[in-house]
């Protein structure tokens, strides 16, 4: 009789473990989604890296080159140097190429 309560009691344990592992908190599912999450950010985070290394970049042109500046000036203000002349094309049907 003893060994089948003690042998109930370990059988009941198991379960209890197995439950654990496979559903409850910390378990091997959950576990794998961490995972993946942080792998996840941790592409994410390399993108931001990337963008604010071209941003730092940017920025250091801006502050010591004046060729950014320029080039910033022409492409999106459309201004060009004093004694240039800006011509622009018409294709056919209307639309202008700059």
């Amino acid at each position: 009789m003893m060994i089948r309560l003690l042998f109930g009691a370990l059988l009941l344990a198991l379960l209890i473990l197995q439950y654990r592992l496979w559903v409850g908190e910390g378990s091997l599912a959950e576990t794998y989604s961490l995972r993946e999450q942080i792998t996840a950010q941790k592409r994410e985070l390399e993108g931001l890296r990337k963008r604010n290394r071209a941003l730092h970049a940017e920025v250091v042109d801006l502050k010591t080159g004046l060729d950014a500046i320029e080039e910033r000036a022409r492409s999106e203000l459309g201004m060009i140097r004093k004694g240039e002349v800006f011509y622009q094309t018409v294709e056919p049907g209307g639309r202008t190429a700059d």
